[in-house]
């Protein structure tokens, strides 16, 4: 048995579904809208590559360590984004959330907190985790931001860590929250997500 299962996780108007093949059309359409594949800090796949972005996450689905989620509106199905759990380590009870990325018209609103919201929920009082950790790029300063409004901790930094899609090499900031200080953090997101907008 996988340690993450296929589940639907929803709250507040949007829904991640586990990501399949017939998604590929309404993930094209998200990251044209704002051209994100442009962007050279994210992993959002450029229009012709959808599809085996798709079939790459699908595979390591099979391997068990990614689950990827394709994000909707619950109200319309369409597609605003995807986002996933990562390096899942059942032994540990460990799972990272990242390959985040949303439509322009998606971002600066409830979307990103409301999912990271039921990615933590799931992952502390559903699969019992221990630590939820995320990874981004040095330059990606508003990942960092996002990460750390969460109350995610900062690890450090890994030098010279990965590529980036323009061959250049990035230094990765860490962050993790271990699950006793979910309580805390899951308090706040949702005085984040009810405070008046």
């Amino acid at each position: 048995m996988a340690f993450v299962e296929p589940v639907t996780l929803a709250a507040r108007g949007i829904a991640l579904v586990p990501l399949a093949l017939h998604h590929a059309d309404g993930l094209r359409a998200a990251a044209a809208d704002g051209e994100l594949w442009k962007i050279r800090v994210t992993s959002v796949p450029e229009p012709g590559q959808t599809l085996s972005y798709i079939e790459n996450a699908l595979a390591m689905r099979e391997a068990g360590n990614h689950f990827a989620f394709c994000v909707l509106d619950s109200a319309t199905g369409k597609v605003l984004g995807s986002t996933r759990y990562h390096d899942i380590v059942p032994a540990i009870g460990r799972v990272e959330i990242g390959w985040t990325w949303y439509a322009k018209s998606s971002q600066r609103s409830h979307v990103n907190t409301t999912a990271k919201l039921v990615l933590l929920t799931h992952a502390f009082e559903t699969l019992g985790c221990n630590v939820v950790g995320w990874r981004t790029d040095n330059f990606n300063f508003a990942s960092q931001a996002a990460i750390e409004r969460l109350g995610a901790k900062k690890d450090g930094v890994l030098r010279g860590h990965a590529l980036r899609r323009d061959g250049t090499i990035r230094d990765t900031v860490m962050y993790s929250m271990r699950a006793g200080e979910w309580p805390e953090a899951k308090a706040q997101l949702l005085y984040l997500l009810d405070k008046p907008r």
